[in-house]
């Protein structure tokens, strides 16, 4: 968790960034604070000036009205800006977070849900916006009775003596809620979170719950929170309650002592009647000072939602450089002595490949043995703990960050469509050129969609390109194909398909491969594969185990090996080693022998040039 010092930065920040209209809330309610103490003084000399019977209580008559309308506009005019300090604040922290969430690497933002990151977006950071407000509010808070404790004075010394033995009482009962009430909105607003992740969840899993009968059970999951919720909320307003009643309590006794002592010195000749009437109106405004227990609230509760918004906008952002790939490369990528290890657990290791550009690679192996990671790497979606990765001789690091998006491409077995950003599917195909290209037109839109046999099913919707995306009936083979189209799109050097056929029939996927092999594709293809019909029409495959390259080599020659074969599941159709075609129903016990060794070749594993590898090759 962030320290308490990431908060105050990020607020910090927002009052930095809202600093012209706090600025103009601070004026309006100095300026309504100024009226407010003038009231009273008007007031009383208007009183005197007509008990005498002497000229010009007219005119202060008047003052005083002027004063009274000025305090009422300053007033809704400070009510409207501190709707637009919060508004531009809280989309400030809004914004920061999100950068700080979508600019680190995928494995740092993991341990935060979907639905932990929608509270934190949403409600904590409106609450975390509330604080330039509160700020200035506070500020007009205290001058209000400072002013009216010094008007006290100057009325007769003793009404403000009177007031400030009661002071160190109120003061500590200020100082007691804002403690109380840190730790128990911290709680609350953690109780909050957990809440909104298991929903999330929850809605993820509907039709798996729905199929399990569960339904009942995840209610009880998801509303579990509810009870530490109540518990901290219930605490969070009895200490508002006690702070209130008390000072209810204290505040009535501080102003009747201060009447009561203006009373006296009226007996006395020592103050007029005006000057009484001032009186008792300074000690109610004096008596006031309680009234900072609001922003004082708000102020708590700001900062403890800035901490939790700040543990977003403090994620560890993946550095860039400034450099550029050489023009025309072919797309040579490498990895030389690649490792990554994610709590404690290597996921790969020393893992050295170079891959000839142009080529498709397919990456397989068992579950766990690293290929999502090893396709996360090749791509820069994450940073290796040890090692380097090279594309066309420039490491990856080192290129901006537009460069890299533009060489490079992805997709994903369950792709991903934003409604908000993209709102059509045409929208959504075209953000897949990158930020460093030109924008897609209508006509490579369609191409891309052909090639990934998406054309046919997007024509059919009822707008066809122009659908809205949450208004498509999409299954989870259209989403594939969408996420394919999208990053045929974007094609530059590189293209990462992660598991991006799994939901697709044979006859597509091999249309897909076919469409992938055209030249108007050429780039280096690196695939994670789980189908044996996928790795027997790769150039080459790359065989992954517990985070090391078992070996790599052409299908036809991995395949003799009793291990390699065993990495694919039983289907219907496996490819055959010697045609790279499928057959119906070959058998899965000794797999039928590779050809031999071609003269004049190594014979081993690694005697492709398209893929390289060093590991545990066996």
């Amino acid at each position: 968790m962030s320290s308490p010092t990431g908060s105050d930065r990020l607020l910090r920040g927002a009052v930095r960034h809202t600093a012209g209209t706090t600025a103009a809330l601070l004026l309006c309610s100095v300026a309504g604070a100024a009226c407010s103490l003038a009231v009273p003084a008007v007031a009383g000399g208007t009183l005197d000036l007509l008990l005498r019977d002497r000229p010009g209580a007219g005119t202060w008559l008047l003052w005083a009205g002027v004063l009274l309308a000025a305090e009422v506009l300053l007033e809704t005019g400070s009510v409207l800006l501190t709707q637009l300090t919060n508004a531009r604040a809280a989309a400030w922290i809004r914004l920061r977070a999100l950068d700080g969430l979508l600019g680190t690497a995928p494995h740092r933002a993991a341990p935060h849900s979907g639905g932990d990151v929608a509270a934190r977006l949403c409600v904590n950071a409106s609450d975390g916006g509330t604080a330039p407000a509160a700020l200035a509010t506070a500020v007009s808070s205290v001058l209000v009775p400072l002013g009216a404790l010094v008007a006290l004075a100057l009325i007769h010394p003793w009404t403000a003596a009177v007031f400030l033995a009661g002071l160190p009482l109120l003061l500590l009962l200020l100082r007691a809620f804002a403690r109380q009430s840190s730790d128990s909105v911290g709680h609350y607003q953690r109780a909050q979170g957990a809440v909104a992740a298991r929903l999330a969840e929850a809605l993820g899993g509907a039709r798996t719950i729905a199929a399990a009968g569960t339904t009942r059970h995840e209610e009880e999951r998801i509303l579990a929170p509810l009870a530490e919720m109540t518990r901290h909320g219930t605490r969070m307003w009895l200490v508002h309650g006690r702070a209130v009643a008390r000072s209810g309590v204290l505040l009535p006794l501080l102003t009747t002592a201060v009447v009561a002592v203006a009373g006296i010195a009226l007996a006395a000749g020592e103050v007029t009647v005006g000057g009484l009437l001032a009186a008792s109106r300074y000690a109610a405004l004096a008596a006031g000072i309680g009234g900072i227990a609001a922003p004082l609230g708000t102020l708590v509760r700001a900062r403890g939602a800035g901490r939790r918004t700040a543990e977003l906008a403090d994620l560890a952002p993946m550095p860039h450089g400034s450099a550029a790939l050489p023009p025309d490369g072919p797309g040579d990528l490498v990895l030389c002595g690649v490792g990554v290890t994610r709590g404690g657990v290597p996921l790969l290791t020393d893992v050295t490949l170079t891959i000839d550009g142009g080529s498709t690679v397919a990456v397989v192996g068992g579950s766990g043995a690293g290929k999502s990671t090893l396709a996360a790497v090749a791509g820069r979606l994450t940073d290796p703990d040890a090692g380097s990765v090279r594309l066309d001789g420039v490491e990856l690091a080192a290129l901006s960050r537009a460069e890299l998006r533009g060489a490079t491409s992805y997709a994903f077995a369950r792709p991903v469509f934003d409604g908000g950003a993209t709102p059509t599917i045409g929208a959504s195909l075209s953000a897949g050129v990158g930020p460093s290209r030109s924008p897609a037109t209508p006509t490579s839109v369609r191409e891309a969609a052909a090639a990934a046999c998406a054309d046919a099913f997007v024509r059919r919707l009822p707008l066809g390109y122009d659908t809205p995306v949450d208004e498509a009936p999409l299954s989870g083979g259209e989403s594939q194909r969408l996420g394919l189209a999208r990053a045929f799109i974007g094609s530059g050097r590189l293209m990462v398909l992660d598991d991006a056929t799994s939901s697709l029939d044979t006859a597509t996927e091999r249309q897909v491969q076919t469409a992938l092999a055209t030249p108007s594709r050429s780039c280096t293809r690196l695939i994670v594969a789980h189908r044996v019909s996928t790795a027997a029409r790769a150039d080459l495959v790359v065989w992954m185990e517990a985070g090391r390259v078992r070996g790599s080599g052409p299908h036809s020659l991995l395949w003799r090996e009793p291990e390699y074969r065993a990495v694919f599941t039983p289907e219907t159709r496996i490819a055959d080693p010697l045609s790279g075609t499928a057959e119906p129903d070959a058998p899965r016990g000794p797999a039928p022998p590779g050809p031999p060794p071609e003269s004049g070749g190594s014979g081993g594993l690694e005697s492709s040039s398209a893929v390289r590898g060093t590991g545990a090759d066996r």
